[in-house]
């Protein structure tokens, strides 16, 4: 199954109708609110060091420099990341609480039915921040293999020998896995954890053989040496990793899996507000500081709209939906 990033419609129409939407709300924000006025709370729903954190604190220190207020970066890892949406949605409706979530929060309404929060209802898209492929790495004590078909050949010789961890059960690093064991005919053990932190420390220190992980966070550890990355999903290179074969090119044209990050707030935050925000945004990913860590991570910014990002999280719910079904997969 191929997941796709880009919204309906032409490239070309989408920047249009971004850069058209932010100019828009861009003069009503400023026209209306003075926000902020004291230090802004973002919710980071898995705990540090994750590739949520990868973006979110740099965005921080961006937001910082524009608005002249703190963004205050809150890490409540938990329930494979919805421990920390419940408590954003919740969250009073001023401006003052948000919310930087991910593609596991359109995986989680299939894997979880008693959330008691829904992802499209009781948020108010903003942004979508950074898309992010999926990288396939191991540790490279436990799994010492010098390319693909090495590790693809051990893996089908021991099934249930090796293991992956991931994020948590219902996370895209979790499906990411049961995809690529379904393509692949093998069979490696999911190892759960609270969040793409925990997990990462443990596969570096050998806890865990290997990981389907954003590059946002594995990309320092890849540079460092501390794993090793043998394939990148999608069907052409990443540009931050050019020597990294993509799944493509490895007989897995399918295996196309990116992990996204989207900012949010609560359903009710007046509208002038969230005009302001966005704009704030958007001003952050246009710096040159912010355009090379995403590089660097090998992310691409989004360039919609707050209702096309909208639209684009509930195809990803219905998208998901279809992958949990086929898989079969299940908390653990």
């Amino acid at each position: 199954m191929t997941f796709n990033f880009e919204a309906s419609g032409s490239r070309r129409d989408i920047l249009r109708a971004a850069a058209a939407g932010a100019a828009t709300m861009s003069f009503g924000a400023y026209a209306q609110s003075a926000w902020p006025t004291k230090p802004v709370t973002m919710i980071v729903p898995f705990p540090a060091g994750g590739g949520t954190d990868a973006f979110a604190r740099p965005l921080s220190s961006q937001f910082a420099k524009l608005t002249g207020k703190t963004l205050i970066i809150d890490n409540r890892g938990g329930a494979g990341g919805t421990l920390g949406a419940s408590i954003a949605a919740k969250a009073q409706p001023d401006g003052y609480t948000l919310f930087m979530g991910a593609v596991h929060h359109t995986i989680a309404p299939s894997m979880y039915p008693k959330l008691d929060y829904d992802i499209e209802k009781d948020f108010a898209p903003l942004a979508l921040m950074a898309n992010v492929p999926q990288v396939l790495v191991v540790n490279p004590r436990n799994m010492p293999f010098a390319d693909f078909k090495a590790y693809i050949e051990a893996v089908r010789k021991a099934p249930g020998k090796y293991n992956y961890g991931s994020a948590g059960a219902g996370t895209s690093h979790h499906l990411a896995g049961e995809l690529f064991k379904q393509q692949t005919k093998t069979f490696i053990t999911h190892i759960p954890y609270r969040g793409a932190g925990p997990a990462l420390q443990d596969l570096i220190s050998g806890n865990v053989d290997m990981m389907f992980d954003g590059l946002g966070s594995s990309a320092a550890h890849i540079k460092g040496g501390r794993i090793k990355a043998l394939m990148v999903a999608g069907t052409k290179r990443n540009p931050a990793f050019p020597d990294v074969p993509c799944a493509g090119e490895l007989g897995l044209p399918e295996y196309t899996v990116t992990t996204w990050y989207g900012i949010w707030a609560p359903k009710n935050t007046p509208a002038d507000v969230q005009a302001r925000i966005v704009d704030d945004l958007r001003k952050a990913s246009a710096t040159d500081e912010l355009k090379t860590i995403w590089a660097s991570n090998g992310a691409d910014f989004g360039n919609l709209t707050p209702q096309q990002f909208g639209t684009f999280v509930s195809n990803e719910v219905k998208r998901w939906s279809a992958v949990v079904k086929a898989s079969g997969a299940k908390l653990e």
